[in-house]
């Protein structure tokens, strides 16, 4: 009996032990909660973050951005819990990722626009594009339409009526010069450049090839109806909406100063949306 007593005490003190060392953590687990993990393209997504990482310091958080070169990786280290968020994607491509790999990330902020814009490649405007040219587009489905519409606005090609941000090749009505929509890796297309007359890029992967509005033949219209509905948005988990990283992360970007950064930065090809 007196034995159990004993092997009783001794259990309830190692009970005891473990619930304090479990609260107090070492230090280790309070750290690692502090710390915001976000993967991000390099520009201008990383950048716009890391021009936060002193205001969230002063909140008593610590930034580390992953950057990625892909427009997949974000969302699956998102999914896998291997970030917190992300912020490189706007939200038809978030839904048409959802329904495609049977995810649930949600957007939870606004941030800012890119205006997609028409390159030089081997041309050097829409005027002086020759019958058969090449002209390189985004492979993947939203920005691909985009893409459509940016040279249908320039009467380079026209589209069905109504077919809107969904257009395709296949909804190329008329196509006056036979020119070749050539369908890239959205971000090869940059290094492409040399080999197509003329490329449609978006605003992040030209800015990180070094692209300015001296290289540019067209943008899109800040009036599109692409200005409205590509806005680039931080993303998360359903369920990790209202935690405390995700409103600290939201809370420090929304702000006056990272539209003046945002601003002064990009000379127009990136606009705030918030």
């Amino acid at each position: 009996m007196k034995n159990i007593k004993r092997f009783s005490i001794i259990a309830a003190v190692l009970v005891l032990t473990l619930g304090i060392l479990t609260a107090c953590g070492g230090g280790g687990g309070d750290s690692a909660d502090k710390t915001i993990k976000v993967a991000a393209s390099p520009t201008p997504h990383a950048e716009i973050l890391n021009s936060i990482s002193e205001a969230l310091a002063a909140d008593g958080w610590t930034l580390e951005v992953v950057e990625f070169d892909d427009y997949v990786q974000p969302n699956v280290a998102t999914t896998d819990g291997d970030v917190d968020a992300n912020y490189f994607q706007h939200v038809p491509y978030l839904d048409q990722y959802n329904a495609e790999n049977g995810t649930d990330l949600v957007a939870v902020g606004n941030v800012h626009y890119e205006a997609m814009g028409a390159y030089k490649g081997q041309k050097d405007s829409f005027d002086a594009l020759a019958d058969g040219d090449k002209i390189g587009v985004p492979n993947d489905v939203t920005n691909e339409a985009r893409a459509l519409q940016l040279l249908a606005a320039n009467g380079v090609i026209t589209l069905k009526d109504g077919v809107g941000l969904e257009a395709t090749k296949l909804d190329i009505v008329d196509n006056p010069k036979n020119i070749e929509i050539v369908e890239l890796e959205a971000a090869t297309i940059p290094a492409s450049l040399p080999d197509l007359a003329i490329g449609v890029i978006n605003a992040n992967y030209a800015l990180g090839a070094g692209l300015t509005t001296d290289d540019a033949v067209a943008y899109e219209a800040a009036d599109s109806e692409a200005a409205e509905t590509y806005v680039n948005v931080i993303v998360v988990n359903a369920g990790n909406e209202n935690s405390e990283k995700t409103q600290a992360l939201v809370k420090a970007i929304q702000t006056d100063a990272v539209k003046d950064f945002i601003l002064n930065t990009y000379n127009g090809a990136v606009q705030p949306k918030f």
